[in-house]
């Protein structure tokens, strides 16, 4: 296979690299400010459909909403965020949301349902906005700093990872915390997923040990036993995703060349 952004290659380090929900379409998003979209074809040229460029905006995450038609990206120091409209083709800037009061606005998570987008601010703070509208609908907060957080499948739940190792679970309807537990021998949470049958939890830290858990166990028990720890990255585990069908779980690091495993 070809590179998927060979008739683009940014100009700076890629932070996202995300498939289209529905479309034969990869989007790359990276420290250039810049947004680009291919279409991805067997063995042949991968055509660049457009670009779109966030003057002094180097981005830090970029996502396909749910149902394709919008790409959200944050950037690495600014409190506001764009939403790029496709089938518009505008690029809207969100400039401040109402009762959201952070420096920065880097890391976020959208809803399998597509009804909700989560930020996860400083000092421990979430908010919980409406995916139509952008607004606030409310705030939660954990015990430290969160540094990752997943929803599950159905939309009903959110995993928040903190810092200090505890897993944090709150109920989207009420955003009640229904539950915590500490990830076994975690000296600093990374990365969380869930998979999309809700049967596992994968935990990473800064240690490397990416924990797999059963949803079960993290529902009921405030010290749970990981069913697997897999210990093969010698680096911060940064990232973890389940593939669609709960078969293969990638591990993997952002700081150490070719540190990524299959399991």
């Amino acid at each position: 296979c070809l590179p998927a952004n060979q008739e683009r290659f940014a100009n700076g380090k890629l932070v996202t690299v995300q498939f289209h929900p529905s479309a034969q379409v990869v989007m790359t998003a990276g420290r250039d400010r810049s947004v680009s979209l291919f279409q991805v074809k067997n063995f042949s040229l991968n055509p660049k459909i457009q670009s779109i460029y966030l003057e002094s905006f180097p981005i830090y995450k970029a996502h396909f909403s749910v149902d394709g038609e919008q790409v959200i990206a944050t950037g690495t120091h600014h409190s506001m965020f764009f939403v790029y409209d496709m089938m518009a083709g505008s690029i809207i800037p969100i400039p401040k949301v109402r009762g959201v009061e952070e420096k920065f606005l880097r890391n976020f998570e959208l809803s399998p349902d597509g009804s909700f987008m989560l930020l996860v601010g400083n000092s421990g703070y979430l908010h919980l906005l409406s995916m139509k509208t952008k607004e606030l609908i409310s705030t939660m907060k954990v015990n430290g700093r969160c540094t990752a957080s997943a929803f599950t499948p159905d939309s009903s739940k959110i995993y928040s990872y903190s810092k200090e190792g505890e897993v944090f679970i709150w109920d989207v309807r009420s955003r009640k915390s229904l539950h915590k537990f500490e990830d076994e021998g975690s000296l600093e949470g990374k990365c969380i997923a869930v998979s999309k049958n809700n049967q596992y939890v994968a935990c990473g830290s800064s240690s490397g040990v990416v924990n797999l858990y059963t949803t079960d166990a993290c529902l009921k028990e405030n010290c749970p036993k990981p069913v697997k720890a897999i210990m093969n990255l010698v680096t911060s585990a940064t990232c973890v995703t389940f593939n669609p069908t709960t078969e293969i779980l990638a591990v993997a690091s952002r700081d150490t060349d070719e540190a990524v495993k299959l399991v």
